[in-house]
């Protein structure tokens, strides 16, 4: 067998600190799809693909060396006494960027998205079909444009004092964002890495999660980096993330916490997606006023015959029932828009935009 054939998409060494006793032999998994829990699954064969990042094996060593820097990472992070450095907090973001994009959930994603787009423009063939493989080279092979989207992001990490642990899953890089799913200010707009609002949820063990946050909208007590979890309502707020974004199965160090993670489940899976993209179509209704304007209507289908049509696909985010009361609100905060389909953007981004046509509002 080829050297570096089985390439994982959640690193092994990330995974370890899920596995049983840490030793990273074995895992305890539970199958969303089936609702299957498996006490002792091997964890060589977990969230993996046969040259996933190709053959050439470039892609495969650039992220081993990531993978080496996040191990030592994690080693320092379970000293007693440690306090998170701004260099820990830069690796966190880039560290959560790049899980965030190569996984196969996202690339899954992603394709499912321009097989959306494929349908709607009716185009046939395989011109511009992409495949797993495809989606993710592209992704990670942009993955350094994506930074300057987060290292605006406040860092911290979550101490878990009770006795429910974090748990993990084949997609643990989530990206959600609280104030565009509650507020009613940005109610029609969809969001992504530079959104305002943004935050980035990554479980390092089953004691210690990563959360960066944007700190206009949000606001986070802590104390050398460190904020203290001690009821079990926020773990599973926390946790239930992992079960909206996962793509079919979450992962936890112990079997004993099966039945915790089936209620947990239950009360998630109503509110998992069934598909994460919406196709929105407009076909031209002539000019008014100097300017073109243009009709919702119900399907693809409907607009077919106009030679004049718009298409928009809607990126479908999970609502989590409920939030970890750590993250709390900035009243005195601000988020910035242009009125266009740009959105509400953090204070970061607004000079790669013009930033004199940016209105300042307040979130909350």
């Amino acid at each position: 067998m080829a050297t570096n054939k089985n390439q994982h998409f959640v690193p092994r060494v990330y995974l370890k600190s899920f596995s049983m006793d840490g030793q990273g032999a074995a895992i305890s998994l539970f199958n969303v799809d089936h609702e299957r829990f498996i006490p002792a699954a091997p964890l060589k064969h977990q969230c993996s693909g046969d040259y996933f990042y190709g053959e050439d094996l470039h892609m495969e060593k650039a992220l081993q060396k990531v993978e080496g820097r996040y191990a030592e990472l994690v080693r320092e992070l379970v000293v007693p006494g440690y306090a998170l450095s701004e260099e820990h907090r830069d690796f966190l973001r880039q560290f959560w960027l790049i899980q965030h994009l190569r996984t196969e959930a996202a690339s899954m994603r992603m394709v499912q998205f321009t097989e959306q787009m494929r349908h709607t423009a009716g185009i046939d063939g395989d011109e511009f079909r992409m495949g797993i493989k495809e989606a993710v080279q592209h992704s990670m092979s942009v993955a350094i444009e994506q930074f300057p989207f987060v290292q605006d992001m406040k860092v911290c990490l979550l101490r878990n004092r009770t006795n429910e642990p974090f748990i993990v899953s084949d997609d643990p890089a989530v990206l959600t964002n609280r104030w565009h799913l509650d507020s009613l200010i940005p109610r029609g707009k969809s969001f992504g890495l530079g959104a305002a609002g943004s935050l980035f949820l990554l479980p390092i063990t089953p004691k210690i999660q990563c959360v960066a946050y944007d700190g206009d909208v949000y606001s986070v007590s802590h104390e050398k980096g460190w904020v203290d979890v001690r009821r079990a309502v926020d773990v599973h707020a926390i946790n239930q993330h992992q079960f909206l974004n996962c793509n079919a199965t979450v992962y936890m160090h112990d079997k004993v916490h099966e039945q915790s993670v089936r209620l947990q489940f239950t009360k998630a899976k109503k509110l998992r997606p069934v598909a994460r993209h919406r196709a929105h179509y407009a076909v031209y209704d002539g000019t008014h006023d100097g300017a073109s304007r243009f009709r919702v209507v119900e399907s693809y289908d409907d607009s077919a015959e106009h030679e004049n049509a718009l298409i928009h696909i809607e990126t479908i985010h999970p609502r989590p029932a409920i939030w970890p009361t750590q993250i709390g609100r900035r009243h005195n905060g601000a988020v910035f828009t242009d009125g266009t389909g740009l959105g509400f953007v953090r204070r970061i981004h607004l000079d790669g935009h013009g930033a004199d046509r940016f209105k300042k509002l307040r979130p909350w």
